[in-house]
């Protein structure tokens, strides 16, 4: 698995920015940065160099975990893909990028796409060193219209991108999103009902298209979940000295909570397994834990009596893919 902390050459990268930078303006200019992301603001508020390398140590390092989680969940379902190229939208400082790259060793042509001059030039200026990420395309050009002129590649990730779309615009980018694959698409989105809501209607989307769910779910069928309940997951990253200052954090750690979807052009061969929604509650008499089953929605119980599957149930994570046992 690969780590969620972010590789020693992006930090190296980094904190060569920092120098002579104002860690209290950087402070300033990330809070009203995520103000206006929280309002919806999306990259507009952007501008400078100032904003970009701010919001880069405020969300790089969890959007970075986050991308990992869910790239480590696909691996563990399809360990066999081993893509070349790869295609990011609203590739903002290259977080998806990055990950991308140390998650599959096999990736060799890296392009990204993201209509703010401020964080292409941040994100050109951190791999410029990195002996993984030479000669990156990186173009210039709003979401849809990037994408159209863009070749198909084996991965395609959008992180963090798709809310700051109108309803219409998510529909029609998912399209062409999906043109674009090749192979596997990816979606990442925060893990909120919101976010959880634009993956449901994404997924359904590209299913009807003929996609198949390579993760987090175990089928293409509908969603089992009932509102106000929402499927995410939850990330846990090291906060660095300068993330803690930017972010105004005590913590040494931040929980990343998001929402993804992984879509594959070919069915998935092995679906033996189950997701698990939510951290397993143990007790002395019994393990229960929330399942995505291939058939629908399960509160399973696990008997203490029952050693050997007591045992198993006691490692799982929330996230994990559980298998049938043999």
């Amino acid at each position: 698995m690969t780590s969620p902390d972010l590789p020693a050459e992006l930090k190296a990268a980094l904190d060569g920015k920092l120098r002579g930078f104002s860690r209290n303006e950087a402070a300033g200019r990330a809070a009203s940065i995520s103000q206006v992301y929280r309002s919806g603001g999306g990259s507009t508020t952007i501008r400078s160099e100032t904003d970009a390398l701010a919001y880069a140590l405020a969300r790089m390092p969890a959007t970075y975990a986050a991308v990992i989680a869910s790239l480590n969940a696909l691996i563990e379902i399809r360990p066999d893909f081993t893509p070349s190229s790869l295609l990011d939208i609203g590739a903002g400082p290259g977080t998806a990028t990055w990950g991308a790259a140390e998650a599959f060793p096999s990736l060799k042509d890296f392009t990204l796409l993201d209509a703010n001059d401020a964080l292409r030039t941040l994100a050109l200026d951190l791999a410029r060193d990195s002996t993984r990420l030479r000669g990156i395309a990186y173009e210039r050009g709003e979401a849809r219209a990037a994408l159209a002129k863009a070749d198909t590649a084996d991965l395609v990730v959008a992180s963090y991108m798709i809310g700051e779309l109108g309803e219409a615009e998510q529909r029609a980018l998912a399209e062409l999103l999906w043109q674009k694959t090749h192979d596997t698409l990816l979606v990442v989105e925060p893990g909120t009902p919101a976010g959880y809501a634009r993956m449901i209607a994404l997924r359904a989307h590209l299913i009807a298209l003929g996609g198949h769910v390579a993760a987090p779910c175990p089928h293409d069928d509908k969603c089992p979940l009932q509102a106000p309940d929402w499927c995410h997951f939850t990330q846990r990253l090291q906060r660095s000295r300068a993330h803690k200052q930017v972010k105004g954090a005590e913590l040494p750690y931040e929980d990343e909570k998001f929402a993804y979807v992984a879509l594959t052009r070919a069915p998935v061969d092995d679906r033996r397994f189950s997701r698990v929604l939510a951290q397993p509650i143990i007790s002395k008499i019994e393990i229960t834990a929330k399942l995505c089953t291939p058939e629908g929605l399960s509160f399973t119980k696990v008997p203490r009596r029952a050693k050997a599957d007591y045992a198993r149930a006691r490692r799982w994570r929330w996230g994990d893919p559980v298998r049938e046992e043999s």
